[in-house]
Protein backbone atom coordinates (compact mmCIF):
# COMPACT_ATOMS: atom_id res chain seq x y z
CA UNK A 1 0.00 0.00 0.00
CA UNK A 2 2.84 2.38 0.91
CA UNK A 3 4.60 1.52 -2.36
CA UNK A 4 1.43 2.33 -4.28
CA UNK A 5 1.10 5.73 -2.55
CA UNK A 6 4.78 6.47 -3.24
CA UNK A 7 4.33 5.65 -6.93
CA UNK A 8 1.29 7.91 -7.18
CA UNK A 9 3.14 10.76 -5.46
CA UNK A 10 6.13 10.33 -7.77
CA UNK A 11 3.80 10.26 -10.77
CA UNK A 12 2.15 13.54 -9.68
CA UNK A 13 5.57 15.20 -9.35
CA UNK A 14 6.55 14.00 -12.83
CA UNK A 15 3.24 15.22 -14.27
CA UNK A 16 3.77 18.65 -12.67
CA UNK A 17 7.27 18.89 -14.17
CA UNK A 18 5.98 17.86 -17.62
CA UNK A 19 3.16 20.43 -17.38
CA UNK A 20 5.76 23.14 -16.68
CA UNK A 21 7.80 21.78 -19.58
CA UNK A 22 4.79 22.26 -21.89
CA UNK A 23 3.72 25.56 -20.24
CA UNK A 24 0.46 24.07 -18.95
CA UNK A 25 0.98 25.27 -15.35
CA UNK A 26 0.99 28.72 -13.77
CA UNK A 27 1.80 29.97 -10.27
CA UNK A 28 4.83 30.49 -8.05
CA UNK A 29 5.99 26.88 -7.98
CA UNK A 30 5.70 26.56 -11.75
CA UNK A 31 7.59 29.85 -12.21
CA UNK A 32 10.41 28.77 -9.88
CA UNK A 33 10.80 25.40 -11.57
CA UNK A 34 10.62 27.07 -14.99
CA UNK A 35 13.43 29.47 -14.04
CA UNK A 36 15.62 26.59 -12.88
CA UNK A 37 14.93 24.64 -16.08
CA UNK A 38 15.74 27.71 -18.17
CA UNK A 39 19.24 27.78 -16.67
CA UNK A 40 19.71 24.14 -17.59
CA UNK A 41 18.43 24.82 -21.13
CA UNK A 42 21.27 27.32 -21.68
CA UNK A 43 23.80 24.60 -20.90
CA UNK A 44 21.91 22.11 -23.09
CA UNK A 45 21.85 24.58 -25.99
CA UNK A 46 25.58 25.20 -25.79
CA UNK A 47 26.33 21.47 -25.85
CA UNK A 48 23.92 20.86 -28.76
CA UNK A 49 25.53 23.62 -30.85
CA UNK A 50 29.03 22.45 -29.96
CA UNK A 51 28.24 18.88 -30.99
CA UNK A 52 26.85 19.98 -34.36
CA UNK A 53 29.87 22.25 -34.92
CA UNK A 54 32.27 19.35 -34.29
CA UNK A 55 30.50 17.21 -36.89
CA UNK A 56 30.26 20.05 -39.42
CA UNK A 57 34.01 20.70 -39.13
CA UNK A 58 34.72 16.96 -39.36
CA UNK A 59 36.39 16.90 -35.97
CA UNK A 60 33.84 14.23 -35.16
CA UNK A 61 33.11 12.14 -38.26
CA UNK A 62 30.03 10.32 -39.46
CA UNK A 63 30.41 6.80 -40.81
CA UNK A 64 29.13 6.09 -44.33
CA UNK A 65 27.74 2.58 -44.83
CA UNK A 66 27.57 2.54 -48.62
CA UNK A 67 23.78 2.42 -48.42
CA UNK A 68 20.95 4.89 -48.90
CA UNK A 69 20.03 6.45 -45.56
CA UNK A 70 16.79 8.37 -44.93
CA UNK A 71 16.43 10.29 -41.67
CA UNK A 72 13.00 11.01 -40.21
CA UNK A 73 12.99 13.24 -37.15
CA UNK A 74 12.08 16.55 -35.58
CA UNK A 75 13.49 19.51 -33.70
CA UNK A 76 11.16 18.95 -30.75
CA UNK A 77 10.46 16.28 -28.17
CA UNK A 78 7.52 14.01 -28.98
CA UNK A 79 4.09 14.79 -30.31
CA UNK A 80 4.76 15.43 -34.02
CA UNK A 81 3.10 12.20 -35.18
CA UNK A 82 6.35 10.76 -36.47
CA UNK A 83 5.51 7.04 -36.47
CA UNK A 84 2.73 7.20 -39.14
CA UNK A 85 5.07 9.21 -41.40
CA UNK A 86 7.85 6.64 -40.97
CA UNK A 87 5.32 3.92 -41.76
CA UNK A 88 4.06 5.65 -44.91
CA UNK A 89 7.55 6.40 -46.19
CA UNK A 90 8.88 2.89 -45.50
CA UNK A 91 5.85 1.32 -47.18
CA UNK A 92 6.27 3.56 -50.25
CA UNK A 93 9.94 2.61 -50.54
CA UNK A 94 9.17 -1.09 -50.15
CA UNK A 95 6.42 -0.95 -52.79
CA UNK A 96 8.96 0.49 -55.23
CA UNK A 97 11.35 -2.39 -54.81
CA UNK A 98 13.68 -1.28 -52.02
CA UNK A 99 14.83 -3.65 -49.29
CA UNK A 100 14.04 -1.46 -46.29
CA UNK A 101 15.20 -1.58 -42.68
CA UNK A 102 13.92 0.78 -40.01
CA UNK A 103 16.51 1.59 -37.36
CA UNK A 104 15.18 2.73 -33.99
CA UNK A 105 16.78 3.31 -30.63
CA UNK A 106 13.79 1.64 -28.91
CA UNK A 107 13.02 4.33 -26.37
CA UNK A 108 12.19 2.85 -22.96
CA UNK A 109 12.51 -0.73 -24.22
CA UNK A 110 13.91 -3.42 -21.94
CA UNK A 111 17.17 -5.19 -22.60
CA UNK A 112 16.87 -8.85 -23.58
CA UNK A 113 19.97 -9.72 -21.55
CA UNK A 114 20.36 -8.60 -17.95
CA UNK A 115 23.85 -7.23 -18.49
CA UNK A 116 24.61 -4.26 -16.24
CA UNK A 117 26.36 -1.11 -17.45
CA UNK A 118 29.48 -2.12 -15.52
CA UNK A 119 29.49 -5.52 -17.23
CA UNK A 120 29.02 -3.81 -20.60
CA UNK A 121 31.99 -1.49 -19.97
CA UNK A 122 34.10 -4.45 -18.85
CA UNK A 123 33.22 -6.43 -21.98
CA UNK A 124 33.84 -3.50 -24.33
CA UNK A 125 37.03 -1.94 -22.95
CA UNK A 126 38.72 -4.77 -21.03
CA UNK A 127 37.92 -8.07 -22.73
CA UNK A 128 37.49 -6.53 -26.21
CA UNK A 129 34.53 -8.76 -26.98
CA UNK A 130 32.25 -7.95 -29.88
CA UNK A 131 29.08 -6.09 -28.85
CA UNK A 132 25.83 -8.05 -29.08
CA UNK A 133 23.81 -7.66 -32.29
CA UNK A 134 20.86 -5.24 -32.39
CA UNK A 135 17.46 -6.48 -31.30
CA UNK A 136 15.49 -7.87 -34.25
CA UNK A 137 11.91 -6.69 -33.81
CA UNK A 138 10.92 -8.00 -37.25
CA UNK A 139 12.92 -10.02 -39.77
CA UNK A 140 10.46 -8.98 -42.48
CA UNK A 141 8.36 -12.09 -42.01
CA UNK A 142 7.69 -12.43 -38.29
CA UNK A 143 7.35 -9.97 -35.41
CA UNK A 144 9.82 -11.38 -32.90
CA UNK A 145 9.57 -9.00 -29.92
CA UNK A 146 6.71 -7.37 -28.05
CA UNK A 147 6.49 -3.68 -27.15
CA UNK A 148 8.17 -4.21 -23.78
CA UNK A 149 11.45 -5.36 -25.38
CA UNK A 150 11.10 -3.59 -28.74
CA UNK A 151 9.66 -0.25 -27.63
CA UNK A 152 6.23 1.07 -28.56
CA UNK A 153 6.98 2.59 -31.97
CA UNK A 154 9.27 -0.18 -33.31
CA UNK A 155 6.68 -2.80 -32.36
CA UNK A 156 3.88 -0.82 -34.06
CA UNK A 157 5.99 -0.40 -37.20
CA UNK A 158 6.91 -4.09 -37.28
CA UNK A 159 3.28 -5.12 -36.88
CA UNK A 160 2.02 -2.74 -39.59
CA UNK A 161 4.84 -3.26 -42.13
CA UNK A 162 5.24 -6.89 -43.17
CA UNK A 163 8.30 -7.26 -45.36
CA UNK A 164 10.20 -4.42 -43.66
CA UNK A 165 13.09 -5.17 -41.29
CA UNK A 166 12.87 -3.41 -37.91
CA UNK A 167 15.94 -3.27 -35.68
CA UNK A 168 16.51 -1.64 -32.29
CA UNK A 169 19.84 -0.42 -30.94
CA UNK A 170 21.14 2.89 -29.61
CA UNK A 171 24.10 2.49 -31.99
CA UNK A 172 22.41 3.02 -35.36
CA UNK A 173 25.73 2.57 -37.21
CA UNK A 174 25.97 -0.92 -35.76
CA UNK A 175 22.34 -1.79 -36.53
CA UNK A 176 22.65 -0.33 -40.04
CA UNK A 177 25.72 -2.46 -40.74
CA UNK A 178 23.85 -5.49 -39.41
CA UNK A 179 20.81 -4.77 -41.63
CA UNK A 180 23.03 -4.65 -44.72
CA UNK A 181 25.06 -7.78 -43.93
CA UNK A 182 22.35 -9.99 -42.41
CA UNK A 183 19.29 -8.99 -44.44
CA UNK A 184 20.75 -7.47 -47.60
CA UNK A 185 19.04 -4.12 -47.06
CA UNK A 186 19.73 -1.31 -49.51
CA UNK A 187 17.73 1.43 -47.75
CA UNK A 188 17.92 2.44 -44.09
CA UNK A 189 15.27 4.60 -42.45
CA UNK A 190 16.39 6.23 -39.19
CA UNK A 191 13.37 6.60 -36.95
CA UNK A 192 13.80 9.73 -34.82
CA UNK A 193 17.27 10.23 -36.25
CA UNK A 194 17.59 13.98 -36.88
CA UNK A 195 19.92 14.36 -33.90
CA UNK A 196 21.80 11.12 -34.63
CA UNK A 197 24.86 12.58 -36.36
CA UNK A 198 27.23 9.56 -36.56
CA UNK A 199 25.19 8.23 -39.53
CA UNK A 200 24.60 10.83 -42.23
CA UNK A 201 21.37 10.73 -44.21
CA UNK A 202 20.95 11.19 -47.96
CA UNK A 203 17.57 12.76 -47.19
CA UNK A 204 16.57 14.48 -43.94
CA UNK A 205 12.80 14.54 -43.49
CA UNK A 206 12.01 17.01 -40.72
CA UNK A 207 8.58 16.92 -39.08
CA UNK A 208 7.01 20.04 -37.62
CA UNK A 209 3.76 19.86 -35.66
CA UNK A 210 1.65 22.60 -37.24
CA UNK A 211 -0.59 22.87 -34.18
CA UNK A 212 2.39 23.57 -31.89
CA UNK A 213 5.54 23.97 -34.02
CA UNK A 214 8.21 24.85 -31.49
CA UNK A 215 6.44 25.25 -28.15
CA UNK A 216 7.68 28.25 -26.19
CA UNK A 217 10.85 28.42 -28.37
CA UNK A 218 13.01 27.33 -25.42
CA UNK A 219 15.44 24.44 -25.58
CA UNK A 220 15.15 21.44 -23.31
CA UNK A 221 14.48 21.13 -20.47
CA UNK A 222 12.64 24.47 -20.29
CA UNK A 223 10.94 23.89 -23.62
CA UNK A 224 10.39 21.16 -26.17
CA UNK A 225 13.21 22.06 -28.58
CA UNK A 226 16.07 19.59 -28.97
CA UNK A 227 18.06 22.11 -31.01
CA UNK A 228 17.55 25.71 -32.14
CA UNK A 229 14.84 26.57 -34.68
CA UNK A 230 17.45 27.83 -37.15
CA UNK A 231 18.57 24.21 -37.60
CA UNK A 232 15.62 23.87 -39.93
CA UNK A 233 18.35 24.53 -42.50
CA UNK A 234 19.44 20.87 -42.24
CA UNK A 235 16.15 19.54 -43.63
CA UNK A 236 15.81 18.17 -47.18
CA UNK A 237 12.02 18.24 -46.85
CA UNK A 238 9.78 19.69 -44.14
CA UNK A 239 6.59 17.81 -43.25
CA UNK A 240 3.92 19.91 -41.55
CA UNK A 241 1.99 17.34 -39.53
CA UNK A 242 -1.40 17.54 -37.80
CA UNK A 243 -2.54 20.08 -40.38
CA UNK A 244 -6.09 21.43 -40.55
CA UNK A 245 -5.60 22.40 -44.19
CA UNK A 246 -5.58 26.14 -43.45
CA UNK A 247 -2.33 27.82 -44.64
CA UNK A 248 -0.06 29.20 -41.91
CA UNK A 249 1.87 31.91 -43.75
CA UNK A 250 3.86 32.95 -40.68
CA UNK A 251 5.13 29.43 -40.00
CA UNK A 252 6.01 28.81 -43.63
CA UNK A 253 7.82 32.15 -43.84
CA UNK A 254 9.89 31.10 -40.81
CA UNK A 255 10.74 27.79 -42.47
CA UNK A 256 11.77 29.51 -45.71
CA UNK A 257 13.82 32.05 -43.76
CA UNK A 258 16.01 29.33 -42.31
CA UNK A 259 15.88 26.97 -45.31
CA UNK A 260 15.12 28.95 -48.49
CA UNK A 261 13.43 26.92 -51.22
CA UNK A 262 12.88 23.79 -49.13
CA UNK A 263 9.85 21.72 -50.20
CA UNK A 264 7.06 21.77 -47.60
CA UNK A 265 4.72 18.76 -47.50
CA UNK A 266 1.54 19.29 -45.51
CA UNK A 267 -0.19 16.27 -44.06
CA UNK A 268 -2.89 15.29 -41.60
CA UNK A 269 -3.33 12.32 -39.31
CA UNK A 270 -6.66 10.92 -40.44
CA UNK A 271 -8.62 8.53 -38.21
CA UNK A 272 -9.49 5.34 -40.12
CA UNK A 273 -11.45 3.03 -37.79
CA UNK A 274 -11.72 1.66 -34.25
CA UNK A 275 -9.88 -1.62 -33.64
CA UNK A 276 -10.62 -3.86 -30.67
CA UNK A 277 -7.66 -4.10 -28.31
CA UNK A 278 -6.36 -7.67 -28.20
CA UNK A 279 -9.17 -8.72 -30.55
CA UNK A 280 -10.31 -8.79 -34.17
CA UNK A 281 -13.43 -6.63 -34.04
CA UNK A 282 -13.35 -3.41 -36.05
CA UNK A 283 -15.85 -0.54 -35.91
CA UNK A 284 -16.41 2.33 -38.35
CA UNK A 285 -15.92 5.81 -36.97
CA UNK A 286 -19.61 6.66 -37.17
CA UNK A 287 -20.07 4.32 -34.20
CA UNK A 288 -18.73 7.20 -32.09
CA UNK A 289 -21.70 9.43 -32.89
CA UNK A 290 -23.58 10.38 -29.70
CA UNK A 291 -21.97 7.53 -27.75
CA UNK A 292 -20.91 7.96 -24.13
CA UNK A 293 -17.22 7.13 -24.22
CA UNK A 294 -14.09 7.36 -22.11
CA UNK A 295 -10.51 7.85 -23.28
CA UNK A 296 -7.14 7.23 -21.70
CA UNK A 297 -3.66 7.74 -23.12
CA UNK A 298 0.02 8.01 -22.32
CA UNK A 299 1.26 10.19 -25.19
CA UNK A 300 3.02 13.55 -25.42
CA UNK A 301 0.03 15.52 -26.75
CA UNK A 302 -3.26 13.87 -25.67
CA UNK A 303 -5.35 16.88 -26.74
CA UNK A 304 -5.21 15.95 -30.44
CA UNK A 305 -6.30 12.35 -29.76
CA UNK A 306 -9.22 13.46 -27.59
CA UNK A 307 -10.13 16.10 -30.17
CA UNK A 308 -10.48 13.43 -32.88
CA UNK A 309 -13.08 11.60 -30.79
CA UNK A 310 -15.14 14.75 -30.24
CA UNK A 311 -14.88 15.64 -33.94
CA UNK A 312 -16.68 12.40 -34.80
CA UNK A 313 -19.56 13.21 -32.49
CA UNK A 314 -18.59 11.27 -29.38
CA UNK A 315 -19.77 12.43 -25.98
CA UNK A 316 -16.44 12.33 -24.15
CA UNK A 317 -17.51 11.76 -20.55
CA UNK A 318 -14.30 10.45 -18.99
CA UNK A 319 -10.60 11.07 -19.69
CA UNK A 320 -7.42 9.83 -18.02
CA UNK A 321 -3.95 11.01 -18.99
CA UNK A 322 -0.58 9.46 -18.22
CA UNK A 323 2.99 10.43 -19.04
CA UNK A 324 4.33 9.62 -22.50
CA UNK A 325 5.29 5.93 -22.92
CA UNK A 326 3.67 5.04 -19.60
CA UNK A 327 3.42 1.27 -19.13
CA UNK A 328 0.10 0.38 -17.53
CA UNK A 329 -0.14 -2.07 -14.67
CA UNK A 330 -3.14 -4.17 -13.65
CA UNK A 331 -4.08 -1.87 -10.76
CA UNK A 332 -4.21 1.22 -13.01
CA UNK A 333 -6.31 -0.54 -15.65
CA UNK A 334 -8.68 -1.81 -12.97
CA UNK A 335 -9.10 1.75 -11.64
CA UNK A 336 -9.75 3.11 -15.15
CA UNK A 337 -12.48 0.56 -15.87
CA UNK A 338 -14.00 1.00 -12.42
CA UNK A 339 -14.32 4.76 -12.95
CA UNK A 340 -15.56 4.23 -16.51
CA UNK A 341 -18.24 1.77 -15.39
CA UNK A 342 -19.43 4.26 -12.76
CA UNK A 343 -19.82 6.85 -15.55
CA UNK A 344 -22.08 4.45 -17.48
CA UNK A 345 -19.99 4.51 -20.66
CA UNK A 346 -20.68 2.61 -23.87
CA UNK A 347 -17.00 1.85 -24.47
CA UNK A 348 -13.44 3.15 -23.95
CA UNK A 349 -10.93 4.36 -26.55
CA UNK A 350 -7.15 4.55 -26.35
CA UNK A 351 -4.39 5.22 -28.89
CA UNK A 352 -2.65 2.56 -30.97
CA UNK A 353 0.62 3.34 -29.22
CA UNK A 354 -1.01 2.82 -25.82
CA UNK A 355 -2.77 -0.36 -26.94
CA UNK A 356 0.52 -2.16 -27.50
CA UNK A 357 1.40 -1.59 -23.82
CA UNK A 358 -1.72 -3.29 -22.47
CA UNK A 359 -1.08 -6.88 -21.30
CA UNK A 360 -2.68 -9.38 -23.68
CA UNK A 361 -4.29 -11.40 -20.88
CA UNK A 362 -6.19 -8.38 -19.46
CA UNK A 363 -9.97 -8.77 -19.09
CA UNK A 364 -11.99 -5.69 -20.03
CA UNK A 365 -15.33 -5.14 -18.24
CA UNK A 366 -16.18 -2.63 -21.01
CA UNK A 367 -15.34 -2.82 -24.74
CA UNK A 368 -11.89 -1.28 -25.38
CA UNK A 369 -10.77 -0.05 -28.81
CA UNK A 370 -7.85 1.90 -30.18
CA UNK A 371 -8.09 4.63 -32.81
CA UNK A 372 -6.18 3.75 -35.97
CA UNK A 373 -4.58 6.78 -37.67
CA UNK A 374 -2.91 7.07 -41.07
CA UNK A 375 -1.14 9.90 -42.86
CA UNK A 376 -2.91 11.76 -45.65
CA UNK A 377 -0.92 14.20 -47.80
CA UNK A 378 -2.92 17.44 -48.10
CA UNK A 379 -0.36 19.46 -50.03
CA UNK A 380 2.88 18.46 -51.69
CA UNK A 381 1.94 15.03 -53.04
CA UNK A 382 4.33 15.55 -55.96
CA UNK A 383 7.09 16.53 -53.53
CA UNK A 384 6.47 13.36 -51.50
CA UNK A 385 6.64 11.25 -54.66
CA UNK A 386 9.80 13.10 -55.67
CA UNK A 387 11.40 12.31 -52.31
CA UNK A 388 10.63 8.62 -52.75
CA UNK A 389 11.79 8.69 -56.39
CA UNK A 390 15.06 10.36 -55.41
CA UNK A 391 15.82 7.25 -53.35
CA UNK A 392 14.39 4.51 -55.55
CA UNK A 393 15.27 6.01 -58.92
CA UNK A 394 18.10 8.55 -58.44
CA UNK A 395 18.22 9.53 -62.12
CA UNK A 396 14.47 10.21 -62.18
CA UNK A 397 14.79 12.26 -58.98
CA UNK A 398 17.52 14.40 -60.53
CA UNK A 399 15.45 14.95 -63.69
CA UNK A 400 12.48 16.10 -61.62
CA UNK A 401 14.70 18.45 -59.65
CA UNK A 402 16.15 19.89 -62.87
CA UNK A 403 12.67 20.49 -64.34
CA UNK A 404 11.51 22.11 -61.10
CA UNK A 405 14.59 24.38 -60.97
CA UNK A 406 14.17 25.53 -64.56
Amino acid sequence: MAISRFRKTLSRIEEFAVDVFYDRRRGKRAFALGLFLYGLSLIFGFLARLRLFLYEKRILKDQPLGCLVVVVGNLTVGGTGKTPVVEKFARSLQQRGRRVAILSRGYKSKNITKESRLQKLWRTFVTGEEPPPPKIVSDGETVLLDSEFAGDEPYMLARNLPGVIVLVDKDRVKSGTYAIKRFGCDTLVLDDGFQYLPLKGRLNLLLVDKSNPFGNRHLMPRGILREPVRHLKRASYVFLTKSDGVPDRELEALIQKHNPGVDVIECAHKPQFLQEVNGEKRLPLDELLQKRIGAFSGIAVPESFEGFLCDFGADLIYTKRFLDHHRFDTEELHEIFKEAAAANLDFIITTEKDAVRIPKDTDFPLPLYFLRLEIEILRGVNDFDAAVSKICFPEEGRRRFAVKSS
